[in-house]
């Protein structure tokens, strides 16, 4: 459930209050908001499925984030609920434990539905290998009878294919088909295959669009309609330049002629607070309309400040019998098509992608679908409510923190960290944790984690206390000690400048007990990082007030969790945190 609003949301929108198409005008009933998968959520593949409740499905990139490929639904393209996660069990994909680099990781999924079955193909990319190195791309394809179930989603099937990007469709002959993407030298462009979905048996790939010019042609998807093979693409690399852009053909071969009016989507040198905007997917809805959905940064122009990365927006589409589509320019308020009017609930373990968090692991609990990993966990280091700590989730320290080795390869033992995406402008993110390190650099906190080279730590650990960056004196220990003794540590890594470490001895007056640890987004630049008794939240200190760009970087967005490491050295002692919250306190849109 989620937790009641503690400040009013943030709407500054672009002020769109209608849309027109032909002759036909939608207003009010029609307006929604962007993103409509807030945080985390990239490269979007989304489908209506009447044979499932007249329901839409929606799966983003995950990268090395696990659970991987996150599957939310709606009824009425408002209130999306997480159902589940394609990539769920280890066995299904192991090679995800083992990729190299921050970037690596599930790269775009396409989501169909064809004769009764839920199909998803995607690729495993290992950034740690060049280029056209044939084992960089992974390229595999799961199928499900019902996405409700993350057990009913297959082990990968493996494919041949030199790229990325890969989606499938299905011909009117009865011919399959995948079409993929290689951006660099071997084949450059937009490629196609006869596959066999089942086996992944796939046929002589040829190169059939290089697009309009733009940088790195990518993202394909074709839509056969009226006769023509529609090939949607997305140019321009993943940053301020990028784009949608779409060509068509008589047959699936090609040649495919690029539409006059490319790019069919963009914000590129525009102010408007989206940017980045491209890799995108089509879909209609019970009444036949048209809508776009693609990936987007609240960043603006400066392309700074977008701690939640990538993530979902949708635009409605006009798309007339023998034409190319016309897409609605994106904007945080939209209007367009009238909005389907359904009332139930999607079922689903996960929550609605606008809830809070009020999470106190309780005794026979497991926890939250939307609880996430970096790589997959080791079972054995996350304990709900153990007998002797009732509420709390119990956390083993791993050997490696949450920069991990060199190249971030996690290692077989992984790292002791989970979490929840940032999903808000505005958020106050806090836990309590109870934790008595007994061994030097044995430490449990909270992190601000976007990838393993970068992340923003605050954290309980044992050092000397002459190593402290504050007064001892104020903290009540003699000058200059060197007996070990907890201290709050700030510390951060990213390619952009972050502030120096802090250490600050805990009080005397506060040891022995649990602290309250919080985050907090109080403007859309600025994170506050705060620590003090949980009994006595009046006595709360800001450690540090710092800058989200240094997590405003790449393909990922913020994961807000918790750790607990030894940092290399010998320790073993537990980290019990508790009553977990994340409250959403408001969207800026503008």
């Amino acid at each position: 459930m989620a937790p009641t609003m503690t400040a009013a949301v943030v709407c500054l929108v672009a002020m769109f209050a209608s849309f027109t198409v032909g002759t036909k005008s939608y207003s009010h009933n029609s307006t929604y908001y962007n993103p409509i998968l807030p945080g985390f959520h990239p490269d979007p593949s989304c489908i209506f499925v009447k044979e499932w409740d007249n329901t839409f499905f929606c799966a983003s990139s995950s990268f090395n984030a696990f659970p991987g490929i996150p599957l939310h639904a709606s009824r009425d393209l408002q209130n999306w609920k997480l159902i589940g996660h394609v990539l769920n069990r280890r066995e299904q994909l192991p090679r995800l434990a083992e990729t190299n680099r921050s970037t690596s990781g599930i790269w775009a999924p396409t989501l169909r539905f064809h004769d009764e079955t839920f199909w998803l193909v995607t690729t495993l990319v290992d950034d740690d290998r060049t280029a056209d190195d044939a084992s960089r791309w992974d390229n595999v394809i799961f199928q499900s009878n019902n996405p409700f179930d993350p057990s009913a989603w297959t082990e990968a099937i493996h494919f041949d294919f030199e790229g990325y990007d890969t989606s499938p469709l299905w011909d009117l002959d009865g011919k399959t088909y995948i079409v993929g993407a290689h951006a660099w030298q071997v084949f450059p462009g937009i490629l196609l295959a006869e596959t066999n979905l089942e086996t992944g048996e796939a046929g002589e790939w040829e190169v059939i669009w290089n697009g309009t010019g733009g940088t790195a042609p990518e993202g394909p998807h074709i839509y056969l309609k009226d006769g023509w093979y529609y090939l949607l693409a997305a140019e321009g690399g993943t940053g301020l330049e990028h784009m949608v852009t779409m060509a068509r053909s008589n047959s699936i071969h090609g040649p495919y002629e690029a539409n006059p009016g490319n790019p069919v989507l963009t914000n590129a040198n525009t102010t408007n607070y989206f940017q980045t905007v491209g890799h995108a997917d089509l879909f209609q809805d019970s009444t036949s309309n048209w809508w776009g959905v693609a990936l987007s940064t609240r960043s603006g122009p400066e392309y700074i400040n977008y701690p939640m990365g990538r993530e979902t927006v949708m635009v409605p589409v006009r798309w007339s019998d023998g034409q190319f589509p016309i897409w609605t320019p994106l904007n945080g308020e939209m209007s367009g098509w009238e909005l389907p009017q359904e009332t139930a609930v999607v079922k689903g373990s996960g929550p609605i992608i606008t809830e809070g968090d009020v999470v106190n692991f309780e005794p026979g609990s497991s926890l939250p679908a939307h609880f996430t990993y970096w790589r997959f966990p080791n079972p054995e280091s996350y304990t709900v409510s153990p007998p002797d700590h009732p509420n709390t989730l119990r956390l083993n320290p791993s050997k490696l923190n949450l920069t991990a080795l060199n190249g971030n390869y996690a290692g077989p033992d992984g790292q002791t960290f989970v979490g929840r995406r940032q999903q808000d402008t505005l958020f106050t993110y806090s836990v309590d944790l109870d934790y008595a390190p007994t061994s030097r650099e044995e430490e449990a906190g909270v992190s601000i984690f976007l990838t393993q080279n970068h992340h923003l730590d605050l954290g309980v650990v044992l050092l000397p206390a002459n190593e402290s960056t504050t007064s001892l004196a104020d903290a009540g220990y003699p000058t200059n000690s060197s007996e070990l003794i907890p201290q709050l540590r700030f510390r951060g890594i990213s390619y952009v400048p972050v502030p120096d470490d802090i250490t600050f001895p805990i009080p005397e007056v506060w040891s022995n007990k649990p602290l309250r640890l919080e985050i907090k987004a109080h403007n859309m630049t600025h994170y506050s990082m705060s620590a003090g008794p949980a009994d006595a939240l009046s006595e709360m200190r800001t450690i540090l007030d710092v800058s989200n760009a240094p997590v405003s970087w790449g393909f990922t967005g913020v994961i807000l969790g918790v750790y607990c490491t030894n940092n290399g050295y010998e320790g073993n002692t537990p980290a019990y945190f508790s009553k977990w919250r994340y409250i959403p306190q408001g969207q800026f849109r503008n």
